[in-house]
């Protein structure tokens, strides 16, 4: 008889809590696509007496992930607590070191880590799974590591953090303005403990470095990926691009070119009949570009419990039947640093700017970028109040380097009132 595959649990959230119950509520069907029985036999985390919804009586309760992580009776460790450094990372470490399997939805410890962890569990014979760590629910890892593999990737792009398109849609839907709708997700408990992980890209930031790692076969390299937040983001812009026939997403775009390699995650503008452009609320959306597939649109719930969940589960599953692949798809000692990109490929952009109500604003603000070899494609001017008039520009293509530059230039000017706003207009 086929021995069961035995899991130990660290990390009783709302994700842990989510595998606990699909483990009881499906495990005739688990067994039945696995062709073996799925059970956990023992659990950790920092207090033992919460209610969480669900009895956790017949697990073996370990206060110290890492003791769970060392357990004789432990096959697959699944780690569900979150963090780059501390408990999640010396657990990881443990299991692996005492031949264990292990599946986790820790973005950030991957993005950070992920290129010595995966050398480690390739010298130890051992697996490392984390669908569940990029866009919840989607199998975006799968896709990219089976489903593509015979692809060469062009480009990752995608929306994939829910709290900021849920933000940015209902800026649009309510009139409602930034500070408003940053406070309704800190109700609806929608924000990470620390928020800037969220409306400053770095959540979405750890996801992109890992697609990329995937699609391109470079080490993981989140220090590269360029952030900016939603922060600046006034509903003047949320209306001034739906004007133009655009919405603003906070975009993440994995690209590789003559330049280098290329990772941002910023705010931009995207075509609004794309699919990218009607995406709604706390959705995620993965587009991959490559040779042979041409684009795929991967679309789905990008977090909560059961699209997180799930996603543990598939990898679970995956381990069940034998299915055994590298971390991010090719060994990890083949995976190349990738230079990256000092300048990013040239591109229109949507300016914002405040000029002093005064004759030759306008002329001078046009001779400058002039000057810095860009032009000018639109300019709108809407009604005001003295003493400053918003200007909005789009620009022909140009390189964020030379916008910089010129947006540097106007600043030391007495014609521009405050720093401008500059979004990418990104070509789909």
């Amino acid at each position: 008889m086929t021995q069961p595959l035995r899991l130990g649990i660290a990390g009783l959230g709302t994700v842990g809590i989510g595998v606990v119950k699909i483990i009881r509520r499906q495990a005739a069907l688990l067994e039945a696509r696995t062709g073996r029985r799925i059970e956990i036999t023992a659990v950790s985390a920092r207090d033992a007496s919460k209610d969480r919804g669900v009895s956790l009586k017949d697990y073996a309760w370990e206060t110290d992930p890492v003791a769970l992580a060392k357990r004789d009776d432990v096959d697959v460790f699944v780690e569900l607590m979150g963090g780059h450094e501390g408990a999640a990372k010396n657990a990881i470490e443990a299991a692996l070191a005492t031949g264990k399997d292990v599946v986790t939805a820790n973005k950030a410890l991957l993005a950070i880590h992920g290129q010595a962890l995966a050398e480690q569990a390739e010298g130890a014979g051992r697996i490392i799974r984390f669908e569940a760590a990029v866009a919840g629910g989607i199998p975006v890892i799968k896709s990219l590591t089976e489903g593509l593999a015979g692809n060469e990737i062009t480009r990752v792009m995608g929306v994939m953090n829910g709290t900021c398109n849920y933000i940015l849609t209902r800026m649009e839907a309510t009139g409602q303005g930034y500070n408003v709708l940053f406070d309704e997700c800190a109700r609806l408990g929608y924000l990470e403990a620390d928020p800037n992980l969220d409306v400053g890209g770095i959540d979405a930031g750890h996801k992109l470095a890992i697609l990329s790692s995937i699609a391109f076969g470079t080490k993981p390299a989140f220090d590269d990926v360029q952030l900016e937040g939603i922060q600046r983001i006034e509903l003047d812009d949320i209306r001034a691009a739906a004007d133009m026939g655009y919405r603003i997403k906070l975009l993440g775009v994995a690209q590789r070119s003559a330049r280098g390699l290329e990772q941002r995650m910023t705010p931009c503008l995207v075509p609004a009949n794309s699919p990218l452009g009607q995406l709604e609320g706390g959705t995620n959306m993965v587009v991959i570009e490559a040779d042979a597939v041409e684009q795929v649109v991967l679309r789905g719930p990008g977090a909560g419990e059961g699209p997180t969940a799930s996603a543990v589960m598939g990898d679970v599953c995956d381990l069940a039947r034998g299915f055994r692949i590298p971390a991010f798809g090719q060994p990890a000692k083949t995976l190349k640093e990738a230079p990256a990109a000092q300048t990013g490929l040239p591109a229109p952009f949507y300016l914002r700017m405040s000029l002093q109500d005064k004759p030759g604003a306008l002329a001078e603000v046009a001779a400058i970028l002039g000057e810095a070899g860009i032009s000018i494609d639109r300019m709108r001017q809407y009604g005001h109040e003295e003493p400053t008039a918003p200007v909005l520009i789009v620009t022909h293509k140009c390189t964020r380097a030379t916008l910089d530059e010129a947006l540097d230039a106007l600043e030391t000017t007495d014609v521009v009132d405050g720093t401008p706003v500059a979004l990418r207009i990104e070509e789909l």
